[in-house]
């Protein structure tokens, strides 16, 4: 299959059909991509739809973005039955309660597959933004593969992975938003860990460019790429394909999902099937 993760600049918006032609020409530029992977928090260049004072406001942008939530949904369906792919949505808020969750969903050809909320949350989140994590990971049975999510940060987090793991995920997107190269290199190294000891393929899709008049996104920094485990059926890098630094626009690869058995049962080292091992050690104290 082919897999296109982005480099996703956000822009502003006067209408709601103006973010559709985007959202349309991103879709179309993918060229008969069978899994396209936006960032988290891409859905944030909705509080322009607000206007100045909304986006420019922590909270209140936060309720625009999720204001526009079922409008979204209908577009992203659209867009996959008409190019017969799947689509995982930049994430954005969602309010299941008093306080907002983190939520990407992912579309197929058929219309809404699920949902995925980020799980732990940043210091920016916690602090000062009160967006919440909501605990539970899903397994998205597609007709690509077995398909798992970690939203960012939860991709820095190894047990995360894998519990996905151990649900026989084949593949794990990592939408990211980073503003600092820093940060993009955690999310990075923590998607590579991923893929090295869950012997499968990782995807990133980080948000990218300044946005000066959201200050939840005003600066991104990051490249989109496409990693698997270094163990002899992939490259010796584990880096499949990635871009230029902080450039928008799409990665690129073809994939084969079926030599994630191969590397989980035959590659030159088996962290996969070795992981309960490292469960049994402990500290020797003297």
């Amino acid at each position: 299959m082919k897999i296109a993760t982005a480099a996703y600049s956000l822009d502003w918006f006067d209408s709601f059909s103006e973010y559709e032609v985007k959202l349309t020409s991103w879709v179309e530029k993918a060229e008969g991509a069978d899994l396209l992977v936006f960032p988290e928090y891409g859905a944030m260049e909705l509080a322009s739809l607000g206007g100045a004072e909304v986006a420019s406001d922590l909270e209140a942008s936060l309720h625009e973005v999720a204001r526009h939530t079922d409008a979204v949904g209908d577009l992203h369906q659209k867009l996959a039955a008409r190019h017969g792919c799947h689509i995982l949505a930049a994430s954005g808020p969602v309010f299941a309660g008093d306080r907002p969750v983190n939520r990407a969903v992912l579309y197929g050809p058929g219309g809404c597959i699920g949902y995925q909320d980020k799980q732990i949350m940043t210091r920016f989140e916690r602090e000062d933004w009160n967006v919440t994590g909501a605990s539970g990971l899903r397994v998205f049975d597609t007709d690509l593969g077995r398909i798992g999510i970690l939203i960012c940060y939860d991709s820095e987090f190894p047990l995360l992975g894998r519990v996905l793991a151990e649900a026989q995920i084949e593949l794990i997107l990592v939408p990211s938003c980073t503003d600092t190269i820093a940060g993009f290199h955690r999310v990075r190294i923590g998607a590579m860990a991923r893929a090295l000891e869950s012997q499968c393929v990782v995807v990133q899709a980080p948000t990218v460019g300044s946005c000066d008049w959201m200050p939840a996104v005003d600066e991104n920094r990051g490249r989109a790429a496409i990693y698997g485990p270094p163990d002899g059926f992939w490259p010796e890098t584990g880096i499949i394909a990635e871009g230029e630094m902080d450039r928008p626009g799409w990665v690129t690869a073809q994939i084969d999902l079926s030599r994630v058995s191969q590397s989980r049962n035959d590659g030159a080292v088996l962290p996969y099937a070795h992981w309960p091992e490292s469960t049994k050690s402990a500290l020797v104290r003297d």
